[in-house]
């Protein structure tokens, strides 16, 4: 028998802890355990004040951690034995101000009991189209403060009505404390109105959908921006949404009524649909099912098609009033944020829209809908915003003790990071730097991170690369403040992103780095990009590399995949490379397609060295074989088209085993993928059938690189990161690979493998080295 006295206790439960109903069930935990006490918010999470035995206390933790609400995270739990007091009861208070260590909830998809409430006639909630609870509804996208209370939020102008309040009041209720409460009575409206701004007659979801049926192109105010709308089935509406758009190729995301809607045109596995049903309900990247009914304009050579399930009130009911999927694509102009506030999108959209679904309560902060796909078997973020973040990352102790941090993050997909009490707070995704609206964008966005969270960093951390936006930005405010700056090597970056994920601490030995993407500044100002790296935090060293190939006109390469086909061959064949392959593989219809750019003067570039950087890049290989199989050969209209549709092209020939010989050691040429690539060319083998020899090609030569560098470091874990493992069908080729060779291969899941998980490395490396003993 257990000691029974009772003595005082202060517990305090650190975490995602706010906002989610933890308190109520707190409440509900100790008035049935028959404990006296209290609970409360205040800046640093949840405090308790309880008065019980050593055994009913531990009894009481247990069942808290077993009845945790579903969007609460507990990372910590203190436990300080006190004073008892006099309580009658066990009751909750009210929040306290104070230092803020808790973290923002992100915005959570519509949760079956609400979507219950609307769904039924005879709830006073039928049909309401901003019905929420704490265990759902709008977090990060309304907060403007903490600690999470109405008053800091967006529905502080939206004074409840008796019964709302009544509910608010009740901790036996599901709806206390939810701070966006509200109901037809008291909350947000919708209206429908035309390009002029006048509100439709009639029933606004109801009106919302007949213009859809008819064809037309909706702007919806959702959860933390402007959609842009059309039914998915309407091949002409689909191509009108591109023109107005001026979006040419990238694929548009889908939005279906249910689980059903989505099979009829994709093939889901089990852990495609937890993704689709779980609280952030992201896009998720599918295989197409053959003999779909949708069109080929909404993802133009792509053999996966991104749905999504409806993740508020809204989109259920309109969805409701319809039998058929909707393109649901972000409300901007191309290149641009996404419009979140009402008068900005009926100027912004009005060459695209021909109505918009309105509603009064607004946006504090812009969120675009995430983006998952499933590689081997698990779930891998590509872009992380709505229903993720600003989820923090509790890093490992070692972290613990460093001084707050801000790290600017890259120029492409780019989130910034915050770093303070041994935690990361990765932004939601900001976009491409590529304009005045995102530069502002980015600014906002940080300020309101820094206030609600309470950080004033004490060091800026930023990418080395000399012309990004991000990074200049970071080093004018470091001089500005008076701020220490550490300017961090890309891929380096990349790597700790992944070590950091995985809870690997400031001083854990070096892995092995495999970094594939598109370009990195690199330490010996060069272009990086095809990299294998032994890296920890504080450090990396360079081991092998792809060989550096021109980028003839810079930028311009990254847009015409002919002009890396035509430096990749010369650096392959030589200065003579097409006279040669003429005479050796015959008039070959890539050489046709090349010889009617201006191949000499772009020739005299690179040999003349003038505005052809060298890089390594691993992208710009995948854009030059693309080219050579005539895929994009001219140009790409969105970033990473031509390796996408390459991708795909592969995977269309899913058994071929072949592959052709490079020469691998501290620098991968690949002239023997060239010879073999023409080879099959001018032997008429099917173009699916290159393409996969030529991933084959490239998983091989990473693999055997790593293992020639393990021979020499050792059997390191090896981190498998970068934008260029977003290719499912290479990270899964050179992953299993690896395995097989009984290499620990860590990726990234919870962070994007691309640039917007830059800013965590960024963030942890400065860490480290601040933490340097």
């Amino acid at each position: 028998m257990g000691e029974r006295n009772p003595q005082g206790w202060q517990v305090r439960v650190r975490g995602l802890v706010q906002g989610v109903g933890f308190r109520p069930a707190v409440w509900r935990l100790a008035t049935e355990s028959g404990l006296h006490g209290e609970v409360l918010n205040d800046g640093e999470g949840v405090l308790i004040h309880l008065i019980s035995s050593h055994d009913q206390l531990a009894s009481f933790l247990d069942g808290l951690k077993q009845t945790a609400p579903p969007l609460s995270r507990i990372d910590a739990v203190e436990i300080v034995e006190c004073s008892a007091q006099e309580w009658d009861g066990f009751s909750i208070v009210t929040s306290t101000s104070g230092t803020v260590r808790t973290g923002i909830v992100p915005d959570a998809t519509t949760c079956p009991d609400c979507l219950n409430d609307i769904n039924d006639p005879k709830n006073r909630r039928f049909g309401y189209a901003f019905t929420n609870c704490t265990n759902c509804g709008p977090r990060l996208s309304i907060t403007q403060a903490i600690p999470y209370d109405r008053a800091n939020t967006a529905m502080s102008v939206f004074k409840m009505c008796k019964d709302c309040q009544r509910e608010y009041d009740d901790p036996a209720n599901r709806r206390f404390h939810a701070q966006p409460n509200a109901c037809p009575q008291c909350g947000p409206r919708l209206t429908l109105v035309d390009p002029d701004g006048q509100e439709l007659p009639g029933d606004a979801l109801e009106q919302a959908a007949k213009q859809l049926r008819e064809g037309n192109i909706l702007a919806i105010k959702g959860l933390g921006g402007f959609q842009l709308a059309c039914d998915a089935t309407n091949a002409a509406a689909v191509t009108t949404l591109r023109q107005r758009k001026q979006r040419a190729a990238k694929p548009f995301a889908l939005m279906a009524r249910d689980l059903a809607q989505i099979e009829a045109h994709t093939h889901l596995s089990a852990v495609a649909t937890a993704a689709l049903t779980s609280a952030a309900a992201p896009i998720v990247l599918l295989p197409v099912r053959a003999g779909t009914a949708l069109p080929s304009e909404i993802a133009p050579d792509q053999n996966r098609l991104g749905f999504m399930l409806p993740n508020t009130p809204l989109h259920h009911l309109l969805l409701q009033h319809l039998d058929v999927p909707l393109v649901m694509t972000s409300g901007n102009l191309s290149g641009e944020p996404q419009v979140s506030d009402n008068d900005a999108a009926l100027g912004r959209l009005a060459a695209i829209a021909d109505a918009w679904l309105l509603h009064d309560r607004e946006i504090v902060n812009r969120l675009d809908d995430s983006v998952v796909q499933m590689v081997s078997g698990q779930t891998q973020i590509l872009r992380r915003a709505r229903g993720y973040a600003p989820s923090p990352l509790r890093l490992h102790a070692g972290f613990a003790q460093h001084r707050p941090i801000l790290a600017c993050g890259a120029d492409l997909k780019n989130t910034f990071c915050l770093m303070k009490d041994g935690q990361a707070i990765v932004s939601q995704h900001m976009g491409d730097m590529e304009n005045d609206r995102t530069h502002r964008e980015f600014q906002h966005s940080l300020a309101l991170y820094c206030e609600t969270h309470d950080v004033s960093p004490e060091t800026i951390a930023v990418d080395a690369h000399p012309g990004y936006f991000a990074s200049r930005w970071g080093r004018d405010h470091a001089a500005q403040n008076d701020l220490p700056i550490v300017e961090v090597q890309h891929h380096h970056a990349h790597i700790a992103a992944t070590l950091a994920e995985h809870g690997y601490g400031p001083d854990t030995p070096p892995v092995l780095g495999v970094v594939l993407d598109g370009l990195g500044f690199g330490e010996d100002e060069t272009l990086w990009g095809g990299e294998i790296m032994l890296a920890d935090f504080r450090g990396f060293k360079r081991l092998a590399h792809f060989v550096p190939v021109a980028l003839p006109g810079g930028e311009k390469a990254s847009q015409q995949p002919w002009r890396n086909l035509l430096a990749h061959l010369l650096e392959a064949f030589g200065p003579n490379a097409l006279h040669d392959i003429n005479t050796q593989f015959g008039a070959l219809p890539v050489l046709t397609r090349l010889e009617a750019k201006p191949v000499d003067m772009v020739a005299q570039m690179i040999v003349r060295h003038v505005n052809a950087p060298l890089a390594s890049s691993a992208g710009r290989l995948f854009d030059a074989v693309a080219a050579a199989l005539g895929v994009c050969h001219d140009e790409i209209r969105f970033e990473g088209q031509a390796a996408m549709a390459l991708q795909n092209l592969a995977e269309s020939e899913p058994s071929e085993p072949g592959g052709y010989s490079v020469e691998n050691g501290a620098m991968i040429h690949w002239a023997g993928l060239w010879t073999g690539v023409l080879s099959d060319l001018k032997a008429n083998v099917p173009l699916s059938r290159i393409a996969r020899r030529v991933h084959n090609t490239i998983a091989s030569a990473v693999c055997s690189g790593v293992v020639e560098q393990s021979k020499t470091h050792g059997k390191l874990p090896v981190v498998l990161t970068g934008g260029v493992f977003q290719n499912r069908l290479l990270s899964e080729a050179i992953t299993d690979r690896l395995r097989m060779l009984e290499f620990d291969v860590l990726s990234s899941q919870l962070f994007p493998v691309n640039d917007g998980g830059i800013s965590l490395g960024q963030a942890t490396i400065a860490a480290a080295l601040s933490l340097r003993g």
